[in-house]
């Protein structure tokens, strides 16, 4: 018999996870997700990915601000084996771990220990990980503290993005969800391997002035924090007296200049390229204040003066 499964999450990320729970037979009894927020150019309220997938599915959906204490009955009427969260952006209080039988699960993007916290993709690419994966962890009282389940490994692309790990990621999590819930179903579940607390790494909360490109800084360096900051906040520099947007570069060869300087004259026709520390940052993609995101080489033939 299927477990009575309560799903909390919020953006994208936890969408596979919901809809495979749902065509797999597990549908939750019922969905937790962060209330509608402000979203878009025109900045208007809508519903998050998660809610739209549980309405579409008829299955009741609750958004509260805060998980107080008020809640714990209406969440014991649904009379739940077991919480399913991954991304819902809140930390369950003890009271809500103690509600259904089986207590809480996490799906988290990351092999626990390392990066523990709200941006462990963006993390792992910043610091050039080689390999990264999600984990399945059981929840208790901290961040990402909790005993681990099971988790799933792959390697990190050299030029992949954080919204293009994302994407695989996602998947993966659900599929690490199904197979080990069915190993619940079936009694055959593994003993949870507590963390080494040693070990572990922090993920903050990111904010756009952690996407500024610091010319002093190794290209190698820059590179990764492009990657890491796309799609969100999107890495930007100072550059020629605008403030530019960088999507996409890599690491070049040195030039006699002094960081932060863009360098003209070399014959260099598909980059933008600007000297850094140790070398120069190639700037294959950009995009300038009320522009469009452009190629470099169509920057260039726009802006002969930057050649």
């Amino acid at each position: 018999m299927n477990p009575r499964l309560l799903f909390a999450g919020t953006p994208d990320f936890a969408a596979p996870a919901l809809r495979a729970l749902i065509a797999s037979g597990n549908a939750p009894v019922a969905v937790l997700t962060q209330p509608d927020r402000a979203a878009g150019r025109g900045r208007k309220i809508r519903p998050g990915p998660i809610k739209e997938i549980a309405l579409s599915a008829g299955i009741e959906v609750l958004q509260p601000e805060r998980l107080d204490a008020e809640l714990a009955r209406p969440l014991t009427a649904f009379n739940p084996d077991l919480l399913v969260t991954a991304a819902y952006g809140l930390i369950l209080p003890r009271w809500l771990l103690e509600v259904p039988r089986f207590g809480c699960w996490n799906l988290h993007a990351s092999l626990l220990p390392r990066w523990r916290g709200a941006s462990p993709i963006n993390q792992a690419v910043l610091h050039g990980d080689a390999t990264t994966g999600v984990s399945l962890m059981q929840m208790e009282v901290g961040l990402d503290t909790g005993p681990v389940l099971a988790k799933a490994v792959t390697d990190i692309g050299p030029e992949e993005t954080a919204g293009q790990l994302h994407d695989r990621l996602a998947p993966m999590a659900a599929d690490l969800l199904l197979k080990h819930l069915a190993r619940l179903t079936e009694g055959q579940l593994p003993e949870p391997q507590p963390q080494d607390d040693g070990l572990a790494t922090h993920a903050p909360l990111i904010k756009r002035e952690n996407a500024k490109l610091d010319w002093s800084g190794s290209a190698g360096a820059l590179v990764r924090q492009i990657r890491a900051y796309n799609p969100w906040p999107v890495a930007f520099a100072d550059l020629e007296d605008m403030e530019v947007r960088v999507y996409r570069a890599r690491a070049g060869r040195c030039f006699d200049a002094p960081p932060g300087q863009l360098i003209r004259g070399h014959g260099q026709r598909e980059a933008v390229v600007v000297s850094c520390v140790d070398g120069s940052l190639e700037i294959l993609e950009l995009q300038a204040p009320g522009r469009k995101r452009v190629s470099a080489a169509d920057w260039l033939n726009a802006h002969p003066d930057w050649r």
